[in-house]
């Protein structure tokens, strides 16, 4: 849901990327994680820029100095998912993909979808294989991947001519 970046000024402060629509509902969410399980509280001081406590034994112990901020440059915050609203008929959330069986229309199992990645420039899912091999990565469009059946527990996939993953043979 967001990023804590560099540290602002010598108090604490921290630049807070947001990724929610409205950035200023990040701090709505109320209590964010981390990967470590690391739980805070984030309140906006200016645009982009947040004081943060970190709930230790259910209380907010806030961030107090440049070099504490400083230790938490580039902590991923999330929310748990029961905080989110339920996706709407046909609406899924990214995370709902990983795990996914991902086969063509002809039903080839080619393997799950391990990681979604959103470098900005569009999402693309990378889909290890049942056995050995290279992992197969495919842009996340409506060409590429036609069929998304969250319940079903499958993607159906038309991979490009070439995906990054495969080999290009060399020309003769």
């Amino acid at each position: 849901m967001g990023v804590i970046g560099r540290p602002h000024g010598v108090r604490g402060l921290v630049h807070v990327q947001s990724f929610t629509a409205d950035p200023d509902a990040l701090a709505a969410y109320g209590v964010l994680e981390d990967t470590r399980g690391r739980q805070f509280t984030l309140h906006w001081q200016s645009e982009g820029i947040a004081r943060l406590a970190e709930r230790i034994g259910g209380r907010d112990v806030p961030v107090a100095d440049r070099t504490a901020a400083a230790a938490l440059t580039n902590t991923r915050l999330y929310v748990p998912r029961s905080a989110l609203p339920e996706a709407e008929a046909e609406e899924y959330y990214l995370a709902d993909l990983i795990g996914l069986r991902a086969e063509t229309a002809d039903g080839e199992v080619l393997g799950r979808v391990t990681i979604v990645h959103d470098y900005g420039a569009g999402t693309s899912l990378e889909i290890a294989p049942e056995c050995q091999g290279p992992a197969l990565i495919l842009p996340f469009t409506a060409r590429a991947v036609p069929v998304v059946d969250v319940p079903g527990g499958r993607i159906v996939v038309d991979p490009p001519e070439t995906t990054i993953g495969e080999p290009e043979e060399a020309e003769a």
